[in-house]
Formats: structure tokens, sequence, C-alpha cells
């Protein structure tokens, strides 16, 4: 009789250890096809978007805070985004506003997203409409013909990468067939901010099309020499418009301090978003951009420049 409950017992363990097994081995199985599985992974552009949308909008509403968290830095003849000094950049004389440029050694290699003035020109005539009445004289406009998105460089001011003519021609090679695989981008205004350096700047959110952090990660790839440390964040996609460089010259009564003026220039700021908030717009070229000139595309400087089109090829 004993014998026969230790077979029994015997072939019970063995039984239950079989079933554990099998059900352990089931459920790492069960869980593998789970992880692999196509819906598991970004199954459109439309999921990373998402992300990247909320990534701006954090960002845009940083940036909308830095002239209360800092002041109107420019109202003192501050520096701009890039660490240049405003002085060194222009010359305020006889009442007028002239970029002083100077050489870039080495020229800086910039890849930009660009404009057209289709686009360009009502955001131009809608800033110049706004804030020349009472900045007249004391106001840099971004020149309609050159608004464009800094994308990634090669090289810039801050870590210069020297290159030869035939590796610049490689590069440019490389960009190019970069382009080819974006899509292009159609965009809408998200807001109209100005920095505490004065920058005037309009943040874009993407509808469709390739998404910037896209953009620059191929290019990163595909320009293995540039620096490490970028100028801008990888999911930022944004335009100059002006720049401040000084207090208003014409002003509404009892504007005379500087905290009045500021109440004043947010107003102004105000008015341009009711005005073109909103607006959008479709960007289909990449510029590879050899600025000899430091900020050229900024101050209407030295340049050479190689225009793609985005192809938005499949392969």
């Amino acid at each position: 009789m004993m014998a026969k409950v230790n077979n029994w017992w015997s072939h019970s363990k063995t039984v239950a250890l079989i079933w554990i097994i099998s059900a352990f081995l089931f459920y790492c199985g069960f869980q593998m096809a789970i992880r692999n599985s196509p819906n598991n992974f970004p199954s459109s552009s439309s999921d990373s978007s998402i992300s990247y949308s909320e990534q701006r909008l954090r960002l845009y509403d940083k940036m909308a805070s830095d002239l209360d968290e800092h002041g109107p830095v420019f109202l003192k003849h501050g520096e701009t985004s890039q660490s240049l000094s405003l002085s060194d950049i222009f010359s305020l004389k006889d009442g007028s506003v002239t970029p002083i440029l100077k050489a870039a050694n080495p020229p800086v290699r910039a890849n930009v997203l660009y404009l057209s003035t289709e686009f360009s020109q009502p955001i131009s005539d809608a800033v110049k409409g706004v804030f020349s009445p009472y900045f007249n004289n004391v106001i840099w406009f971004q020149n309609p013909s050159l608004y464009h998105f800094s994308m990634f460089h090669a090289s810039h001011h801050i870590a210069p990468v020297p290159a030869t003519e035939d590796e610049i021609e490689a590069e440019a090679t490389a960009v190019k067939a970069v382009a080819e695989v974006l899509c292009p981008l159609k965009i809408v205004l998200d807001r109209v901010v100005l920095t505490s350096t004065g920058v005037l700047l309009g943040c874009w959110q993407v509808v469709s099309g390739t998404d910037p952090v896209t953009v620059r990660a191929k290019l990163r790839t595909s320009l293995p020499r540039a620096p490490e440390k970028q100028l801008y964040d990888a999911a930022i996609l944004h335009t100059s418009f002006a720049r401040l460089l000084g207090h208003p010259k014409s002003l509404p009564k009892d504007l005379h301090n500087t905290s009045d003026q500021l109440q004043f220039i947010h107003e102004l700021v105000s008015r341009l978003n009711t005005r073109i908030r909103g607006f959008e717009a479709v960007v289909s070229e990449l510029w590879y951009v050899e600025e000899y000139d430091v900020l050229a595309l900024a101050l209407n400087g030295r340049m050479k420049v190689r225009r793609f089109q985005l192809g938005c090829s499949k392969t």
C-alpha cells in the first residue's frame, strides 16, 4: 500500500513539474510575441509627432517666459543668443541700423530648412506693420528672402571644424542625399515670442512631413565630423523675424520707465500674435550654406548656398 502511495506521489510531482515548466515557457513565449508585435513599435510618424510636439510646446513656453525672467537685456545692449555682443554685429548711426560683417574663419557650414517668400513675405509685412511705428531705426528686420530654420551645423563659430574643398563637396553631397528622403513639412505658427536678447521669434509646430528631430538625426549620421554640441534643441522649429536693438522711439505718454516699456512691448507681441498666429506654410527645401561672414544668413552677409528639394523618397 505504501509503495502505491509513493508511486502516486512521485507521478503527481512529475506531472505538476511538467505543467509548471509548460506554463512558464508559454508565458515567456507570449511575452516575447507581444514585445515583438508591430503594435508595440511606433507604427507611424504620428506617434512620434505627438511627443515631439509636446517637446516643442515645453520649449516655447520656456522661451516665452525668458523676457520676464531675465528682463529686456537688449535695452542694455546685451548679447545675442549665440553669445555675441549686439555692438559687435550692429551699428546704430545717423538714424539707421547697419550690420557689422566680420569674416568667419573658418566659414560656418549650416544646414537650414528654407521658408519661401510665398510665406515669409506676409509674415515680414505683419512684423513691420506692428513694430516699425515704435522701433523705427532701432530694429533689424530679417530679410524675408532668407527666412530659415536652423537644423544642423557641420561647423559653427563655437566649435569650428575646418574642411578642405573636397570635404565640403562631400558634405554637400551627403546633405543632398538626406534631402532626397525627407518629406516636405506642412507647418503652423504656434506663437511669436520675444526673448530677453531682443529676438522676435516665430515658433512653429509640424502638421505633417518629416519632423525636425528626424531631419537633425539624419544630418548627424551623414555628417560625422560635425561638432557634437549643436546650437539648438533637436525638436525646435523656429525662425527669426526681427531683432530689437534699443528703447522704442515712439511711445504713448507716461511710458518712460523700463517696466512700463516692457509691458508695452508685450502688448506689441500680443498684437502680432493676433495677426499671424495659426499661419500655415510648407517647407520644401534644405539648404547647405557656407557662411563666409559671421551670422551671414541673419545679416545679409557673404555666403554660398546649395539648395536641395525635399524628395520624400521611400528608399
